[in-house]
C-alpha cells in the first residue's frame, strides 16, 4: 500500500480538515517515509519507547493519538532528536489524530467507551473548541459500586471516584482523556455521572458541590479504544496487518 492514498483515506475518514484542535495536535501525517506501507502499528503516544517497539515489529506506519509535537515545538536535540532519528532511520511514517479520533462516531474513543458501558441513545455532549465532544447516554439504573466495577473491567485497571452524585446511576457523560475540568459544564439536572480520564484537584469539590459522580479511569486507559479500532479498520479495508503497542503511563 502506498502511503499517500492511505493518508488521504485517513484524513477524509476522520474529517481532519474540519475539526478544530489544540495547537500541539498537528493532526495528520507528521513524518513521512519512502512512500510504502506494509505493516501498521498503533499506540496512544508517539514516545521513544513506542517508536522503538514499532521499529522492532518492522512497522512502516505508526498511528497515534498524541503525536510528535504534543509537548510543544522544540529544537531537534537530545532525546527528542534521537526518537525522530530512530523513526527516520527505520523508514517509519507517523500519523496522529487527536480530537478527530475522540470525536469520531464509529472509531472514536468516546463513542467506543460509551458503548462498552452499555449506554443508549448516545448524543454529542460537551462543547470543546467550539464543537461537541464526548457522548451523553442513559442506562438502566445501576448501583454505583457495580458501575465502577464494570468500568474498571473495561479499562483493565483501577478507577477513582469523586462521589458527588447518587448511589444509583442512570445518565452518564463520557469524555476520554484529560477532560476532568469540564465537570463544571456538566448539567446536574440532566446527568448524574461524568466518566473521563483525569483532571485537576479542584474537580473533586466541583463534582461534590454540583451533585455529580466524577469518575477518573486514567488518561491513557480511556484513549486506547480509538487507535485499536482504527488499526482494525485499516486491516479490513486495505489488508494491512497491524498491532497495538501498549505503553501505559498509569495516569
Amino acid at each position: 500500500m502506498q502511503l499517500t492514498p492511505l493518508v488521504n483515506y485517513l484524513d477524509s475518514f476522520l474529517n481532519v480538515a474540519s475539526i478544530k484542535d489544540y495547537p500541539e495536535a498537528h493532526n495528520g501525517l507528521q513524518l513521512a517515509n519512502d512512500g510504502q506501507v506494509t505493516r501498521i502499528a498503533v499506540a496512544v503516544d508517539a514516545c521513544a519507547a513506542v517508536i522503538e517497539k514499532a521499529v522492532e515489529q518492522q512497522a512502516s506506519l505508526l498511528l497515534v493519538h498524541h503525536g510528535l509535537f504534543w509537548g510543544g515545538l522544540r529544537p531537534l536535540t537530545g532525546s527528542y532528536y534521537q526518537k525522530i532519528k530512530c523513526a527516520i532511520n527505520h523508514n517509519l511514517a507517523i500519523y496522529s489524530a487527536h480530537l478527530p479520533l475522540d470525536l469520531h462516531p464509529e472509531v472514536g474513543n468516546n463513542a467506543l467507551l460509551a458503548r462498552a458501558l452499555g449506554l443508549l441513545d448516545l448524543k454529542p455532549a460537551l462543547k470543546v473548541q467550539d464543537q461537541r465532544i464526548g457522548y451523553v447516554g442513559h442506562c438502566d439504573p445501576i448501583a454505583r459500586t457495580l458501575f465502577l466495577e464494570k468500568l474498571s473491567q473495561i479499562l483493565e485497571g483501577p478507577v477513582h471516584l469523586a462521589p458527588g452524585g447518587p448511589d444509583q446511576i442512570k445518565n452518564v457523560v463520557v469524555v476520554s482523556g484529560g477532560a476532568g475540568n469540564l465537570v463544571a459544564s456538566v448539567p446536574p439536572e440532566e446527568v448524574d455521572t461524568f466518566v473521563t480520564g483525569e483532571g485537576t484537584h479542584w474537580t473533586y469539590q466541583e463534582a461534590e458541590e454540583r451533585g455529580i459522580n466524577l469518575i477518573y479511569g486514567g488518561h491513557y486507559a480511556t484513549e486506547t479504544f480509538g487507535v485499536k479500532a482504527l488499526g482494525a479498520l485499516l486491516e479490513k479495508e486495505f489488508n494491512l496487518p497491524w498491532s497495538f503497542l501498549d505503553h501505559p503511563t498509569g495516569l
